[in-house]
């Protein structure tokens, strides 16, 4: 599996929920490939309307729309050589789903008013936390693209499935963001690590890291104590089957 991630060519697609690590995971597929000297590009599907996210992807000439005052490279290009991460692919319009699927196949892209076909050399990975299998059905998503994009399919499990990674993961983001913030700050106390480790961290590591930069900040000794960590990491009940 290392050597076919390693592929120039092959789309990976990364599925789980949000706050498993799947920016994290691209980068360093990215770092691990061929093209981890080129740039590596991320555009979040779902973070703007749908004509600016074209402009985004596929690029736009002068006087293309309003406001396009001078011409723009999309992404598609701009990424030349690297690798371009297309989070949150599943609320991609579908009318851009098309024009992306045409791009990948053709490895050429036209931008917004323009009549060329510029060539492009980039691997795209894809995220989301949608069930893709469930959208293609409710038409929601291409079929052709979604096979197009999961040539390699990897899935991130929730935090709350790999307890065993939190004391781990608390103690590298203490390390990083205690000497960010200049704070002598090294260990959890045993009762603070007690309750890192039987909350079930819905926002998965993003909320770990969260709940770690609010104790470094909160810390007035050489160590977390429970006093520093949210109320709902706090009071967490552990449900017992």
């Amino acid at each position: 599996l290392a050597a076919e991630l390693r592929a120039e060519y092959l789309g990976v697609l990364l599925l789980g929920e949000p706050g498993v690590g799947k920016e994290v995971m691209a980068g360093r597929l990215h770092e691990l490939s061929p093209r981890a000297q080129r740039p590596m590009v991320r555009l979040n599907c779902a973070a703007m309307p749908e004509a600016l996210l074209e402009s985004e992807l596929f690029g736009h000439e002068r006087g293309s729309f309003t406001d396009a005052r001078s011409r723009r490279d999309g992404l598609l290009v701009s990424a030349e050589g690297g690798t371009l991460l297309l989070d949150e692919i599943g609320d991609m319009p579908l009318a851009l789903q098309a024009k992306l699927l045409r791009a990948i196949e053709e490895r050429t892209v036209r931008a917004l008013g323009s009549n060329l076909e510029v060539p492009f050399d980039v691997r795209i990975i894809a995220a989301t936390n949608r069930d893709l299998e469930a959208a293609v059905e409710q038409g929601r998503f291409r079929e052709d693209l979604f096979y197009r994009v999961n040539v390699i399919h990897l899935e991130l499990p929730p935090l709350r499935s790999r307890s065993g990674d939190v004391l781990l993961l608390a103690q590298a983001f203490l390390g990083e963001l205690a000497v960010r913030s200049g704070r002598p700050i090294s260990k959890f106390s045993a009762a603070a690590a007690e309750k890192l480790a039987a909350y079930d961290w819905p926002g998965n590591v993003r909320e770990l890291r969260n709940c770690v930069e609010r104790a470094v900040t909160l810390s007035h000794s050489a160590q977390v104590e429970v006093q520093d960590l949210p109320r709902k990491v706090r009071d967490f009940q552990p449900r017992h089957v």
